[in-house]
């Protein structure tokens, strides 16, 4: 048997640049069995949860493995498209097909793109392959994170570097570390918003809600955190909020460990009961609508906030397919394919 893949035959092929998308991915289906093998997938990754498998391992399959996935499955059913299915995958394959249009102005050079998810399908390794058999002898790797975080980032690549381990002939990589800061983005969250505020009003507060992770992670040097409250920051800046009018927030806390916080749903529970009776809530730390967005923000956190008091709350969607968003994307992938590909000229630009 032999040590390594065998390549494909399209290593004869003239050469392209792939760009591959990486996101963190979904159950194949919202049952409790296709979520039981996504979490035993996900909770295994030891960028996930920092314990000793010794420790961790009788915790997942005794307990979490048996308990959660029915739990989740009902979560996830809630905001499962009848035809599109998954939230998180059909807006990845909208964004890769729309960044892969969006290229066609902007560079000469034969390219492909593809994505891959962490955890459940399409796996990173099938979207490598596909790039490898469509001739692709150089790979730029884009994490869709704007923030960097051991747990989300660095794992996305730890996928790329195993699947690589496998392969004869390796192509060339180059990686996106974080955009948190960038631009492009940071004007695309702001238009996106004050496009849903043209047709909605504006709140009394905007509540910015990341992800959260443990306070541990932090302490032991990753950036995670400040690249938060630099989007934040950021964002509240260009949309001339003073700090009475925004709040930054850390949601999605798991296990007894403690996180980073304001916790999100404290802080919608304190805004209620000081007398605030509006409030509009975006994640800028997901690109793509998902359950942490569409179920736990836009579901549970508007439970919250009503039950506490609050009149009327609204969650903003994510950057999806926003046209500005594919656009920052875009010359944020052409930053880094610099010396890969040949840029098409501008009208006017030498």
């Amino acid at each position: 048997m032999p040590a390594f893949l065998p390549e494909p035959a399209s290593l004869n092929q003239p050469e392209k640049t792939g760009i591959l998308l990486l996101n963190l991915g979904t159950p194949d289906a919202p049952r409790p069995a296709e979520v039981r093998r996504y979490l035993a997938e996900f909770l295994s990754d030891k960028r996930v949860v920092e314990l000793p498998a010794i420790v961790w391992w009788p915790i997942l399959h005794g307990i979490i493995l048996r308990i959660r996935p029915a739990k989740s499955a009902k979560k996830y059913a809630s905001i499962w498209d009848a035809r599109e299915g998954s939230p998180l995958l059909f807006h990845t394959r909208k964004q890769a097909s729309l960044l892969e249009g969006w290229l066609k102005s902007k560079i000469s050079s034969p390219y492909a793109v593809e994505f891959g998810m962490r955890y459940g399908n399409p796996s990173v390794a099938s979207a490598i392959g596909k790039l490898s058999a469509a001739g692709c002898q150089r790979i730029l790797c884009v994490p869709m994170y704007p923030q960097y975080a051991a747990s989300s980032s660095a794992s996305a690549l730890d996928a790329v570097w195993h699947h690589l381990l496998q392969r004869r002939s390796q192509p060339e990589i180059r990686t996106i570390r974080s955009f948190h800061a960038d631009p492009g983005y940071i004007n695309a969250l702001a238009e996106n918003i004050r496009q849903y505020w043209m047709q909605n009003n504006r709140p009394q507060v905007l509540v910015i809600s990341f992800h959260g992770i443990p306070e541990r992670s932090v302490k032991l040097g990753d950036p995670y955190q400040q690249h938060c409250e630099t989007t934040g920051k950021l964002l509240a800046q260009i949309l001339g909020l003073d700090s009475q009018r925004f709040r930054i927030t850390y949601q999605s806390r798991f296990g007894s460990a403690r996180w980073i916080g304001p916790a999100t749903d404290d802080t919608l529970t304190e805004l209620a009961r000081a007398g605030c009776e509006r409030v509009d809530v975006v994640c800028p730390g997901f690109v793509a609508d998902c359950l942490e967005t569409l179920e736990e923000i836009a579901m549970e956190g508007r439970e919250t906030f009503l039950t506490a008091g609050g009149k009327e709350y609204h969650y903003i969607p994510a950057l999806n397919e926003n046209s500005a968003w594919i656009a920052a994307l875009g010359e944020t992938v052409l930053t880094h394919l610099q010396g890969w590909v040949q840029r098409i000229p501008e009208p006017g630009k030498p």
